[in-house]
This record gives structure tokens, C-alpha cells and sequence, in this order.
């Protein structure tokens, strides 16, 4: 399984799916998984919800999981032809400097790179100090904004960054978007190894990363007995981050989320948990358990939605989240996987 999880989730890492331009990740997952389920819809506001329908009377299960990533997007050009942007989701401003990008519009892609003064000609003080976003510009080539918008680029188009996935030793994998694209793959993966009586609804969410928005729309349309979001968790495993921080390990099995956001988020319900927990017994997988100060994901949304719903998080251990060179481990990701579809097989007896 392992050689399967690496070629799904290359190809799910390096396709561009900013939040809100979600196209080329939707038609991945409709390719991949509408063999394994019996009808796939997309919403008017572009998620991808694919049911496999179970027996009638049987527990209807939700499952999330954001086919975006965090990006940019184009706010102004100036008579330069330099590029200015605003950010979507949560980057680190120091992570964008000297990036390579791809800016995507009407008539195709074109790339750029992120700059800024260079600290050759700073003020002393003023090389001492992060350089944020909005003193960066991109760089296209293009001689003056007359020529940039011959190339077809106007306010408004979607920047993704331009990276591509990369083995590591240990089965460790590297590449962007692996928020959520790991997700994603887990999805599809278990969807084709499951039998269950329950329904399923594999839903591929967007805009997870400025503010939620697709799982609130799709949830209160599929109206589950059970949500259960997808994604990654901060893993502490690398130098400076202490155990108080965070003890979420790569190699030691996928996390249950208990809370994030310091509560503002999820708190997982008791019986939720249980239902992970017992899976990940059954398929003889270790799990961690994951209490987050911070962060939050489509789990959140799917919680709120309609009357309330029991939901809660599986997700993968990742390093460098947020970055263009997140780490994981193919081998957590299988275990993901095992435990994922015994929750779906389980998820028959929810009452």
C-alpha cells in the first residue's frame, strides 16, 4: 500500500488548489474515487461530496477533508509590472521570501519569484527585522503592467507556490499542500478498501484554510449522524520544540484530535473518541492523542452545523506545516488508513 499512498499523494501535492480555486484538486478526487462510490456532486460552492449509500435506516457518516492550501492572491500590478499580494491562510511571512511561484490565470500559468530590497542596500536595523508580506512584490519579467496584462494577469488570480514532492529517507515524503492533501489521499484510499453498511459521504471541502467555509455549506446539506474531519497535526519531533509543546511524534501512528484552539475550537466528544480510539485497537495501530492551543479544522464546522453533530479529527503527524516543504510519513499515513476504514466499518452500529 505504501507505493500507492506515495504516487496518490505526489500527484495530489503538486497540483495547485489555492482556497477558492479548488479546481484541479475537485477533478483529482472525482477521477480517483467515483469507482468506489455511487454518486458525486459538486455544490454550488464548489465542494466534491461523493456518497457510497449504505442500507437503508443506516447511520449516515460525513467525512471532511479541504482539497485547498494556503497561497496568495494577486492585489495589485504595479506600472513596473511588479506584483503585490495579499495572502490566503496562515502563512509565516518569513517562509514566502525568495519563493518561486505560479500565478494562474485565465490563459494559462506563469511563473515568478517573491522578493524584496536586498539586505545589501538595508539600513543596519532594517536587516535585522522579518520582512513581511506586504513589503514583498513577484517578479514576472514583464518590463511594465501593460505587459503583465498581456500575459493575462489581472487582480484577483490565485498564487500557489511552486514546489515539487520529494522522497526522503525513512519513507518520509516532502512537498507543499500536504495540508491537506494528505488528507485527501487518506479519504480516497480508505474509500476503496471499505465495506460497510453505513453510508459514507467523502466530502472534498474548500476554503478549510480562510475560515472553514465549505465544510459549514456541505454539512448542513449532508446532514450526518457523525462527522469525522481529515488532516494533519503539528508534529514536535525536530530540534527547538519541547515536549510541553508538543509530543506528537512522526512514525508513531496517526493523532486523535481531544481539542484544539484551546477549546474555542473542537472538544471532542467522549463517544467520538471511544469510536477512534476502539478502531485503532481493532487494526492493532498506536495513536497519539492531540491537545493543540492553537489551530483548528473542518471537525469545528461540521460540530456547529444544523443542531450539533458528533464529530471529530484524524489526522497525520506533519512537520513544517504551513510551509512549501511539509514532512510525513507514508507509513503513518497507512496506518491512517487501516484505522479510517475500520472506523467506517464500525461507524454501521452508531446510534
Amino acid at each position: 500500500m505504501i507505493d500507492e499512498i506515495d504516487s496518490l499523494l505526489e500527484k495530489l501535492s503538486n497540483a495547485n488548489s489555492a482556497s477558492g480555486s479548488e479546481n484541479e484538486v475537485r477533478e483529482i478526487v472525482k477521477e480517483e474515487i467515483s469507482e468506489y462510490v455511487d454518486k458525486t456532486k459538486r455544490d454550488d460552492f464548489g465542494n466534491l461530496i461523493c456518497t457510497k449509500k449504505g442500507k437503508e435506516n443506516a447511520p449516515e457518516l460525513m467525512l471532511a477533508a479541504h482539497m485547498d492550501e494556503i497561497g496568495l492572491m494577486v492585489k495589485h500590478i504595479q506600472d513596473d509590472g511588479y506584483i503585490r499580494a495579499i495572502k490566503l491562510g496562515g502563512w509565516f511571512d518569513q517562509t514566502l521570501l525568495n519563493q518561486r511561484v505560479v500565478i494562474h490565470t485565465e490563459e494559462g500559468s506563469h511563473f515568478g519569484v517573491i522578493g524584496c530590497k536586498p539586505p545589501h542596500l538595508m539600513r543596519d536595523k532594517d536587516g535585522e527585522e522579518i520582512v513581511k508580506q506586504e513589503e514583498m512584490f513577484i517578479d514576472v519579467g514583464a518590463e511594465d503592467a501593460e505587459e503583465a496584462r498581456e500575459m493575462g494577469i489581472e487582480e484577483g488570480n490565485s498564487i500557489t507556490m511552486d514546489r515539487e514532492y520529494k522522497k526522503l529517507n525513512n519513507n518520509l515524503v516532502t512537498g507543499k499542500s500536504f495540508d491537506n492533501r494528505v488528507g485527501v489521499a487518506c479519504m480516497i484510499l480508505a474509500l476503496k478498501e471499505i465495506d460497510t453498511e453505513a453510508t459514507i459521504h467523502a466530502v472534498g471541502t474548500t476554503q478549510e484554510e480562510v475560515g472553514l467555509k465549505g465544510a459549514k455549506v456541505s454539512t448542513f446539506n449532508v446532514d450526518p449522524d457523525l462527522g469525522l474531519a481529515l488532516d494533519v497535526c503539528l508534529a514536535g519531533d525536530q530540534p527547538d520544540i519541547e515536549d510541553k509543546e508538543s509530543s506528537i511524534e512522526l512514525e508513531k501512528g496517526p493523532a486523535f484530535t481531544v481539542a484544539d484552539r484551546s477549546g474555542r475550537g473542537i472538544i471532542t466528544p467522549k463517544k467520538v473518541l471511544d469510536l477512534l480510539k476502539k478502531s485503532a485497537k481493532k487494526e492493532d495501530v498506536s495513536y497519539q492523542l492531540d491537545v493543540m492551543k492553537g489551530g483548528t479544522t473542518d471537525a469545528t464546522a461540521i460540530s456547529l452545523s444544523r443542531s450539533g453533530i458528533p464529530s471529530g479529527v484524524l489526522s497525520i503527524p506533519t512537520r513544517n506545516v504551513h510551509t512549501p516543504v511539509e514532512v510525513v510519513s507514508l507509513n503513518d499515513m497507512k496506518k491512517g488508513i487501516k484505522v479510517l476504514s475500520r472506523v467506517l466499518e464500525e461507524a454501521s452500529d452508531w446510534v
